[in-house]
């Protein structure tokens, strides 16, 4: 196995600094854009994101499972790391003119570049994700790829929440984006030539299975294991992304106080950047669910002073609250895709092949169906409790819902995930005797090394 350095690492990273750029552009920034800028009614916008979802449920598993049966001679991942990057540019400088003012057609507008978005997503996430446990085989060298991965997709989620701040630089309003987003489009394509030379592909590993499509869904979700961690990471993901939809019209709204809104979320991602070297070296030689449970613990604790919070409280303690929730959302965040990895070695000993891209692309499609939920569930409460953009005070039933839509139905969506947590069956342990039965099938294959273990100790 090829050791992994610092610098391989912190450039492999960089992937999710694009991807996630976009994709929180899209949770955090997008929403607000629509319903303030745009003025396109709420449930429409967070219709957008669901209907792209329904594309994305055949496209993120078929991807995965094009990428496990490629037997092109320069890589079976890597390639559409430079077929993607172009249009994910392009589509997302789209993304922020304002060329119609009518309901329908600005319906039909973001509904169209949203798709071609998340095509374009597709196509560079999921082959990117599978290179993870391709990259490193180890159970805490995971976690350690894992946090720089999060690192630069931490750091997208900063550069994306900028778009208020640079938006206002080039004269706010939908010139202002516009502007702004053609800017962003340009990072976007810049890192996707550096992730292709710093990552690697494992020639050893057995190729995926050429099976149809359904299938190899349907035995994924014979995997009990994996169901458990789609399930898992679905609600963490469902309460992350509600908080980032929520906080810009909490600030706003609630607090009164536009001038914190990039201020409010640079602090709470800044904690999630320096955080993670921490949880890391607290997860050397401890299980990642137990790891997974104290970040969630945190984060609800996190919530629930948040949703106390009133326009009369001192700035300071805003951004103490931010930071407390960057903490819990850095473990929320992580820790499900460190322990997908060996989700995929049990497979490999149950099916004899490697497949990394399917089981990535569902996990894929979770992250966005994740967003989609959010923006569903945020659009139509709000429309419901009477939000409308023209009016300089909101109704109270309006206050009231975006208070609760983010903290206290994300901290019930965490309550679940502690829940599913319980006796959760893949542990260091069972790991290291999944990885001492692949190295006696395939010799060849250098995995992490582990000590005698005769036993499956499930």
């Amino acid at each position: 196995m090829r050791a992994l350095s610092t610098p391989r690492k912190a450039a492999y990273g960089l992937g999710d600094l694009s991807t996630n750029t976009a994709l929180s552009a899209l949770t955090l920034v997008f929403f607000t854009f629509l319903v303030t800028v745009a003025g396109l009614e709420p449930w429409l916008a967070g219709l957008i994101a669901w209907l792209a979802r329904l594309v994305d449920a055949f496209t993120d598993p078929l991807m995965g499972r094009f990428s496990d049966g490629l037997q092109w001679k320069i890589g079976r991942r890597r390639p559409f790391f430079l077929i993607g990057m172009l249009p994910l540019g392009a589509l997302f400088a789209l993304l922020w003119r304002t060329p119609y003012s009518e309901q329908a057609p600005m319906f039909f507008w973001y509904l169209s570049i949203y798709i071609g978005i998340a095509l374009s997503m597709t196509v560079l996430s999921v082959p990117y994700m599978a290179l993870i446990p391709e990259m490193a085989s180890g159970y805490d060298e995971r976690t350690s790829l894992n946090t720089w991965r999060s690192a630069g997709a931490v750091l997208g989620s900063m550069v994306a929440a900028s778009l208020f701040e640079l938006a206002e630089v080039f004269g706010g309003g939908a010139e202002g984006y516009a502007q702004a987003g053609a800017l962003l489009a340009v990072g976007l394509i810049i890192p996707w030539p550096i992730v292709w030379a710093a990552s690697f592909e494992r020639s050893k590993a057995p190729p995926g299975q050429k099976e149809p499509l359904g299938p190899a869904l349907a035995s994924l979700f014979r995997h009990p294991t994996y169901v458990r961690l789609c399930g898992i990471y679905l609600l963490g993901r469902v309460a992350i992304d509600l908080l980032g939809l929520a906080i810009p019209l909490f600030v706003i709204v609630w607090l009164r106080r536009p001038g914190d809104v990039t201020s409010t979320l640079l602090v709470m991602l800044s904690v999630v950047v320096l955080s993670l070297p921490l949880w890391l070296r607290f997860a050397q030689n401890r299980e990642k669910h137990r790891i997974l449970i104290l970040g969630s613990l945190w984060f609800v604790t996190c919530l629930v002073l948040t949703f106390a919070g009133d326009p009369g409280w001192p700035r300071w303690s805003l951004f103490v609250i931010a930071g407390g929730l960057g903490a819990g959302y850095a473990v929320v965040d992580l820790f499900p895709w460190a322990m997908l990895g060996e989700v995929i070695d049990e497979d490999e000993l149950s099916h004899g092949a490697r497949r990394e891209g399917i089981y990535n692309g569902v996990f894929t499609f979770i992250r966005k169906v994740g967003g989609a939920s959010a923006y569903m569930l945020g659009g139509f409460a709000l429309s419901w409790a009477g939000y409308d953009s023209e009016l300089s005070t909101q109704p109270e039933g309006a206050i009231w819902t975006i208070r609760v839509l983010g903290t206290l139905i994300p901290a019930a969506f965490l309550a679940c995930t502690l829940f599913s947590l319980r006796d959760y069956p893949l542990t260091r342990v069972r790991h290291a005797w999944i990885h001492q039965q692949i190295a006696q099938r395939n010799p060849d294959r250098k995995l992490e090394e582990s000590g005698p273990i005769q036993d499956d100790p499930v």
